[in-house]
């Protein structure tokens, strides 16, 4: 029996719009921060319009202007710009089942191209003077490793090989995997801070918790292994949580807001007059690794770039030691 591919998942009719979307964005297995993000941008779409009007006897008319008046009047980046078309489309495609696509010309927001911004070697050293504890142990992570926030934050313990000295970055920008350095400066650092987890974890398990989320669908085909310790966050939160999908108790990471407030704080103290922020430790880790002579496409391999035009961006910003350059006419 051939199982027709074009048959597509339908939301609930009895549902409220909202419930559809939710629906949906679950069944395909959407990040819980995109749907969020999604539903918001419905929502003010639809309130854009009055709130009068159902998304589906709204078209063309309506989406470019409220497209339009992002760009315009709320002056939207062209990547804020672009999310919510995302979110838009996705709705029109996948829960309403029209289709929009070539019929939407709104007023595009302007896309600057803008050079990432970098602290110097010292500037990080000073930066890392004012920060501590668990927030210093991440920052230098994602320095050392070139990590992104989420994927600091999302960390695993199964994750981190101390022997061959790597760190594997699962479910990436892209949902794209790759494996990166683990800084030898850390690795003892990391091990009695993995200790403490482990501790931490220990504890769980008698008071009767210990549950870890599990993606898609490990939970159900491996059941025991919510508790087992490969899989616990290498930052866990201080205090168990309601999952919001199932309603069950575990411990989350921590929230990635802690760490950028800190990383702000320390910016303002060590008095580095730069619009540097969490993402700057990634952007600095790709120049430093340059100016040390590492290949670009080694480096691609460790940002997880899909295209090396990417990657080459730092070459902008890298130190240039133009006396060394010789004059062809020399």
């Amino acid at each position: 029996m051939k199982i027709n591919k074009t048959i597509k998942f339908k939301p609930n009719p009895d549902l409220k719009l909202m419930d559809q979307v939710k629906e949906v964005l679950r069944y395909h297995h959407y990040a819980y921060r995109t749907e969020q993000t999604y539903c918001a941008w419905i929502v003010r779409y639809i309130k854009f319009h009055g709130s009068r009007k159902h998304p589906s006897s709204m078209g063309k008319k309506e989406l470019d202007s409220f497209l339009s008046y992002l760009a315009v009047e709320e002056k939207v980046s062209a990547s804020t710009q672009k999310q919510a078309l995302n979110a838009l489309v996705f709705l029109y495609k996948n829960v309403l089942d029209i289709n929009i696509e070539g019929m939407i010309e709104p007023v595009r927001a302007k896309q600057r191209k803008h050079f990432p911004v970098v602290m110097t070697k010292s500037e990080i050293k000073k930066l890392f003077m004012h920060m501590s504890g668990t927030h210093l142990l991440m920052a230098r992570l994602m320095y050392g490793s070139g990590l992104r926030l989420m994927e600091c934050v999302r960390l695993r313990i199964q994750d981190i090989d101390f022997e061959n000295k790597q760190i594997y970055v699962r479910a990436g920008k892209g949902n794209k995997d790759r494996i990166t350095v683990l800084p030898i400066s850390l690795k003892d650092e990391l091990k009695i801070h993995v200790s403490r987890v482990k501790e931490l974890h220990d504890e769980d398990l008698e008071n009767g918790f210990g549950e870890v989320y599990l993606p898609g669908a490990l939970g159900k085909k491996y059941p025991k292994a919510a508790k087992e310790f490969g899989w616990q966050y290498v930052f866990p939160s201080k205090k168990l949580s309601r999952d919001p999908y199932t309603d069950i108790v575990r411990r989350h990471h921590v929230m990635e807001s802690g760490l950028q407030k800190a990383v702000k704080r320390a910016v303002i103290n060590a008095k580095i007059y730069k619009k540097a922020t969490c993402h700057t430790l990634r952007h600095s880790f790709a120049t430093h690794m340059l100016e040390n002579g590492v290949n670009i496409r080694v480096l691609q391999e460790l940002m997880g770039h899909s295209d090396v035009k990417t990657t080459e961006i730092y070459t902008h910003v890298m130190q240039k030691d133009i006396n060394s350059v010789k004059s062809p006419l020399d």
